[in-house]
């Protein structure tokens, strides 16, 4: 289970990071993304040996499932380091590429920076970088003559919006920037706390198995009950 669950934390930020990818250039942000869906893949198997272990009474494997397991944790807690410094990282990386984004704007359902910036619109409910009037400077409003922003920017609520700039009460009024900063930071803190908490479970984990190594290595009669139950 919680193979799984590291594993669609991961899937999900790599789904969510298709959808905002044309506002950030520094692809490594998905390191702890990666990292994270290789831990739970690690857990499987982790799992598969521990389960074994327990059921073998093995001393070997008991050590080994302590081992991999120490190896999660200290991996994990990478991923909380990642995390953090990524997610400082993230205002910055929007900041320097969001203005060549909507310069790069041209058309609704046109090339992939477009369908991106329509998609975030929507999604986000805002309109331009700041608010809807950064859309005055972009080389698709000058182009279009037409003195209207994209009709993404319409809100839902409004029959007939046609993104004209002569009925601003149409429009959505809070800019894109900041609401794309903070939703990336979001996803950045759930795989944060994803690490976090099963760092946690790994070495309730590694506790375990380290007790359960001890009373073996000091109890000779257990030793000798499995022992005398091996022989018979």
């Amino acid at each position: 289970a919680a193979a799984g669950i590291l594993c669609y934390i991961g899937a999900y930020v790599f789904i969510t990071y298709d959808d905002y990818d044309h506002f950030f250039e520094d692809v490594y942000t998905l390191i702890p993304a990666v990292v994270i869906i290789a831990v739970g893949t690690l857990l499987f198997i982790i799992g598969v040996i521990g389960c074994c272990a327990t059921i073998r009474e093995s001393s070997c494997g008991l050590a080994t499932f302590a081992a991999i397991l120490l190896l999660v944790f200290v991996t994990e807690c990478v991923v909380v380091v990642l995390g953090y410094i990524y997610r400082a990282k993230v205002e910055d990386e929007v900041n320097h590429s969001i203005q060549k984004v909507y310069n790069e704007y041209s058309g609704p359902n046109t090339d992939a920076p477009s369908r991106a910036i329509d998609y975030v619109q929507r999604q986000l409910h805002c309109c331009g970088i700041h608010n809807y009037s950064d859309w005055r400077n972009t080389r698709w409003f000058k182009e279009s003559k037409n003195n209207s922003v994209p009709v993404s920017c319409c809100q839902p609520n409004i029959n007939n919006c046609t993104g004209t700039l002569t009925r601003p009460a149409d429009l959505y009024q809070e800019g894109c920037e900041a609401l794309v900063v903070k939703k990336l930071k979001e996803i950045m803190m759930y795989v944060i706390w994803a690490a976090l908490t099963f760092a946690s479970i790994q070495m309730l984990g590694m506790l375990c198995a380290c007790v359960v190594l001890c009373r073996r290595s000091h109890d000779p009669a257990y030793e000798l009950l499995v022992t005398t139950n091996s022989y018979a």
